[in-house]
């Protein structure tokens, strides 16, 4: 493990934190009451917020099993989230006993439990990096060290960028990272929307903002560029859920309204 010593970080349970919040989600026990009360909350605005999680979690391992099956052996993971199997190595190195892939979150507790996503096959590697998604230099000086940046490497930010908005620099913070990716790299996202439920989404917002929080949901076409200047695999920037479905993985939900959620993979040219 790569970044700061788990011995000098104290976990903050005075406010909730999205990793903790998805874990509570998806019925993890490595949450705090402030996260669960504030889950709670946002399952008052849209019912389906487990829904929403495991959707996401499954358009994770049909995109993984996507790449690996394409060729990609590397993966760098930012916005990792506490580890809940099977994670995103376990995925590639089914497929390619020899993926290296590197995590990063920012999360106290998510380190704590990185243990979990170091358990890689002998013929591959696994690593772990403790940093904030907004220090790109970090994250790419210490995934370095893992991964070979003269040859394709996937980045995935799996309901990451909801979290930044624009004037926090969340393009450009996409654009540096695709950046130092060679050709034959593919860029990863998935991301919240409002546009099903509007008025549900500012109400998430609100909730987020009195936290001293960030939720920014964005439009199909507003996610879709943050893929200018890449070459998106079909289907294009689609709902998670109908991204690639025959991989697998598919997540039945309730009722007949779309889980509010975009995904898409894109390549570098």
């Amino acid at each position: 493990m790569t970044g700061k010593d788990p011995q000098s970080i104290e976990i903050d349970t005075s406010k909730p934190h999205p990793a903790r919040m998805y874990d509570w989600f998806l019925g993890g026990k490595d949450n705090y009451p402030v996260d669960e009360q504030m889950a709670r909350q946002l399952l008052s605005v849209d019912a389906r917020g487990r829904d929403m999680a495991r959707v996401n979690r499954a358009f994770m391992h049909r995109a993984t099993r996507w790449l690996a099956e394409n060729g990609v052996r590397q993966f760098l993971d930012i916005g990792t989230g506490i580890p809940t199997e099977p994670n995103l190595h376990q995925i590639a190195q089914r497929a390619a006993p020899d993926a290296r892939i590197v995590y990063c979150d920012n999360d106290p507790i998510v380190l704590a439990h990185a243990a979990a996503l170091l358990r890689s096959t002998p013929q591959g590697a696994t690593e772990y990096i403790q940093a904030d998604a907004r220090e790109p230099g970090t994250i790419l000086a210490e995934a370095g060290k893992v991964l070979d940046f003269g040859r394709p490497v996937a980045l995935s930010m799996l309901a990451l960028l909801h979290f930044l908005d624009d004037e926090d620099g969340a393009r450009e913070l996409v654009d540096r990272l695709v950046d130092q990716l060679p050709s034959g790299s593919y860029l990863v996202l998935s991301h919240t929307t409002g546009d099903f439920n509007p008025e549900g989404a500012a109400q998430a917002r609100a909730m987020y903002k009195a936290r001293g929080m960030t939720l920014r949901p964005r439009t199909r076409a507003e996610l879709t560029a943050f893929f200018d200047g890449l070459d998106l695999v079909e289907p294009g920037v689609s709902l998670s859920a109908d991204w690639h479905p025959e991989l697998g993985e598919v997540i039945d939900v309730p009722g007949d309204e779309p889980i509010p959620g975009y995904a898409g993979v894109a390549r570098k040219p």
